[in-house]
């Protein structure tokens, strides 16, 4: 086989294509996701650092806080960039509070048995729960939160 520009695999055409409408967008999503989550993760981490190892707050309010902290960044980021052609609604805020609660539900519930049941460092406890949340989040958040959907046509009679 020539590896010629003009002279390729059918086949190979065929996945680009499939990649392209299928993977690509989706993969593009997740990796602006990822890169807002890195800001997210910080600032979170920043945060819940502070609280708890300067300011002696509970491990659990400590990482409530610094969540919720890193759930505005999120979502101000994720709706301007990652999830741009979303055309928003006055209900996405609210989709978005109802992800991110979920999110936080399973941070908590995960940081609470690495740090109590399996007895994992605090810190490292909260990076591991961090990377359960970061996967679930963004597909809840990609299936509802911004989804995207061609409106209904008007149908006459329709006010």
């Amino acid at each position: 086989m020539s590896s010629e520009p003009g002279d390729t695999d059918p086949r190979s055409h065929s996945l680009q294509a499939l990649a392209r409408t299928v993977g690509a967008p989706l993969l593009i999503q997740f990796v602006k996701f990822g890169i807002v989550g890195v800001s997210n993760t910080l600032l979170t981490f920043v945060v819940y650092t502070l609280l708890l190892k300067v300011f002696g707050v509970w491990y659990l309010a400590a990482s409530a806080i610094g969540f919720a902290v890193g759930t505005i960044n999120s979502f101000l980021l994720n709706r301007r960039w990652t999830f741009r052609g979303h055309v928003g609604d006055a209900l996405t805020p609210l989709r978005w509070t109802v992800v991110q609660c979920g999110g936080l539900g399973v941070n908590e519930g995960l940081l609470y048995v690495f740090v109590h049941d399996a007895r994992v460092d605090k810190l490292l406890s909260q990076a591991f729960a961090t990377a359960v949340v970061t996967i679930t989040t963004f597909l809840a958040n990609r299936a509802w939160t911004f989804r995207t959907h061609t409106p209904l046509p008007a149908v006459d009679g329709d006010v």
